[in-house]
């Protein structure tokens, strides 16, 4: 029993010092010496009493002082040590949208309307989107290590200005056929003609090894992808394996896909007898610069965009795209040619067949005039 400086009894764990402020001791759920102080005996009774009522009903937390910065470092380092350095960069990216705002504040500070206006001032739904995300992981574990007791984070609304949703871009044959046209003789034609067949991404392209191609066997096989990012001030490339098991995967190779690989091999050919040395440990890949070095999604949309601009001049309703457009082309024509759904989800590399259809399968203007003259057909 503790007393005061009178002497009297002021109950278990209380005591007063000599500058007459009162104290009061306690160890909670974690173990920990918890400490109290008030001014007045009946305040530190009553403060004692309602941190030992919270530490009953286990709505406490082991730190009242950590921010949401400290927290978001300790979590990207521990919670997501095993991510992919390009990961980490997203996750950065996204966070440092709401660092301002709310990167200062301790997690117990941190409520709804707070977070709701950071996530306010974002400039798409989009940005919106990808911002609670991270906010919801990061406090998420926050609250399994007892920093917090509630995610309120998972209210937050990400739909402000009501985008409307944009349709996919995808060429229809003609549109294809034109592009081709006046992509013949650029730097990255194979590589467009190569995506058109084989509906790989841009980062598989990119990595894709002589090694991983078996023209004898007319197939190929999907082990990389290449990542270029900013790590520790500086650009570097990245050789990751795809990010799951459906990522890995054998893609048949067509007539025209086998066609654009030797090409390839020839213009590869042709930059090494002009003695441009590759990078280490990239001397073996399909797709390089004009000067032997791995490539990326910034030079091949600068490639693209030439190739629209040129297509524009004749045809000024040709619509931009982008090179995931080639993706989305391929899975909507092997639709249109009858390859069966789940055969097309192996060649995507997807996990679900939902994900095929719901985002890579697109009913183009030629289809849709094609499938109700079916209807006539059936009909006389």
């Amino acid at each position: 029993m503790g007393k005061s400086l009178n002497g009297k009894e002021l109950g278990k764990g209380i005591l007063q010092r000599k500058d007459g402020m009162y104290l009061a001791r306690f160890t909670n759920r974690f173990g920990k010496r918890q400490i109290i102080y008030a001014k007045t005996q009946s305040d530190i009774s009553k403060k004692l009493s309602e941190e030992q009522y919270h530490d009953e009903k286990q709505i406490n937390v082991t730190r009242k002082d950590m921010t949401l910065d400290e927290w978001y470092n300790v979590w990207l380092s521990t919670c997501k040590k095993n991510c992919r350095n390009s990961t980490k960069e997203t996750y950065a990216t996204r966070y440092k949208r709401i660092k301002d705002e709310l990167g200062w504040r301790k997690l117990t500070k941190l409520n709804l309307i707070t977070m709701q206006e950071a996530i306010n001032k974002l400039n798409s739904d989009n940005e919106r989107s990808n911002s609670k995300k991270i906010l919801v992981d990061i406090l998420n574990k926050a609250l399994d290590s007892d920093l917090i007791v509630k995610n309120v984070a998972k209210q937050i609304n990400t739909v402000i200005t009501k985008e409307d949703k944009k349709e996919k871009r995808v060429l229809t044959r003609e549109e294809t056929e034109t592009f081709l046209s006046m992509a013949e003789g650029r730097f990255y034609y194979n590589l467009f003609e190569l995506a058109l067949e084989t509906g790989m991404r841009i980062g598989e392209l990119c990595a894709l090894q002589w090694s991983d191609v078996d023209l004898k066997g007319k197939a190929l096989s999907v082990q990389h992808t290449l990542c270029y990012f900013c790590k520790d001030g500086k650009y570097v490339f990245e050789m990751h394996d795809t990010k799951t098991n459906n990522g890995r995967r054998v893609i048949p190779l067509t007539a025209k896909a086998i066609l654009a690989l030797k090409r390839q091999m020839a213009q590869k050919q042709e930059i090494m007898l002009a003695g441009k040395e590759p990078l280490s440990g990239y001397e073996n890949l399909v797709f390089v610069t004009r000067n032997n070095q791995p490539t990326q999604l910034f030079l091949v949309k600068e490639c693209l965009g030439v190739i629209i601009k040129n297509i524009q001049k004749v045809n000024a309703n040709f619509k931009h795209f982008t090179p995931h457009t080639l993706r989305h082309t391929f899975a909507t024509r092997a639709i249109e040619n009858g390859v069966q759904p789940k055969t097309l989800q192996r060649i995507l590399g997807h996990g679900t067949l939902k994900m095929t259809m719901d985002l890579y399968c697109h009913v183009t203007e030629d289809t849709l005039f094609a499938e109700m003259k079916k209807m006539e057909q059936k009909e006389a």
